[in-house]
């Protein structure tokens, strides 16, 4: 199954960095938004992480042009009728994906793979939706995109095996390491990191040590390169608070519980470094 053309939806910060990795990898990139104000910032994370890659050596100022002209940006989905492969980077929550899915499978040739990008959602459940049920897969990059190597493959109940093995190749064709995921909450990566992130963010709420001390403590004594809760504010407060339902959701276990505080800085508008402020303050 050959792939050329890459549709993905969502510009935000994993969508952006999807689109990069496709486009560098030498592909011509679609990149879908609602609004081109999020198209633009989308392409504005891109061009910034390229330099960062020409600053650092390892691409030339002509490799950066080149991949920044493969990738095309459009607030229509109807030109998706003309790709390969779908990867969807929107909000994770399980209506928008269903709408979306139902959307691109009206618009798609029958061809077309349709993949999400979501952290915890079932993928068996979003292929529902469609009618391509055996077309539609979990491909779950990790953030940031265009550094990080993982990408958790997830097959739903009726994904193909000529569809796996397509996608398999291809992340490697990304120069990332796949790894083959069953269709449960959470996945692997986000049924063991959400809950260490929640009993991190319980350990602020009850008072047992500042966020600073916590991730201190993570760092120099785990090794971690980044504390969770400044990873918490990275990946975004609400994406965090969505994981954890979906887990305590699917699983029926109590020890997913959200934490009250994760709650209540949701409500509060803060969402970690998108919104300015988490558990840290930025600028």
């Amino acid at each position: 199954m050959s792939l050329q053309h890459i549709g993905v939806v969502g510009a935000g910060q994993m969508g952006s960095g999807i689109a990069q990795v496709f486009a560098q990898a030498g592909f011509q990139v679609t990149l879908v938004d609602t609004q081109e104000r999020f198209l633009a910032r989308g392409i504005d994370s891109i061009q910034k992480s390229l330099a960062r890659f020409v600053q650092k050596g390892m691409l030339s100022e002509e490799e950066k042009e080149a991949t920044l002209a493969r990738i095309k940006t459009t607030i229509e989905l109807t030109p998706l009728s003309q790709v390969d492969l779908v990867v969807e980077a929107i909000v994770e929550q399980m209506d928008a994906k269903a709408k979306l899915f139902s959307q691109l499978d009206q618009i798609c040739p029958a061809s077309t793979i349709l993949a999400s990008n979501t952290s915890s959602l079932p993928i068996t459940e979003i292929a529902a939706v469609t009618n391509r049920p055996a077309k539609v897969i979990g491909m779950h990059f990790m953030n940031p995109v265009p550094v990080m190597k993982l990408v958790e493959i997830i097959r739903g109940l009726a994904t193909s095996d000529e569809v796996y093995e397509t996608i398999h190749q291809l992340t490697e064709k990304l120069g990332k390491h796949p790894v083959e995921v069953q269709d449960f909450p959470g996945f692997v990566s986000n049924r063991i990191l959400m809950p260490m992130v929640n009993e991190a963010i319980y350990s602020v709420y009850e008072g047992v040590a500042t966020p600073e001390a916590v991730d201190a403590v993570m760092k120099l004594g785990m090794n971690h390169p980044m504390g969770p809760l400044q990873l918490a504010d990275m990946i975004g407060l609400d994406t965090c608070l969505y994981i954890m339902e979906t887990l305590q959701d699917g699983f029926g276990d109590s020890k997913y519980r959200p934490c009250p505080l994760l709650r209540k800085y949701v409500k509060a508008g803060w969402l970690g470094r998108k919104s300015g402020r988490g558990f840290y303050q930025y600028s």
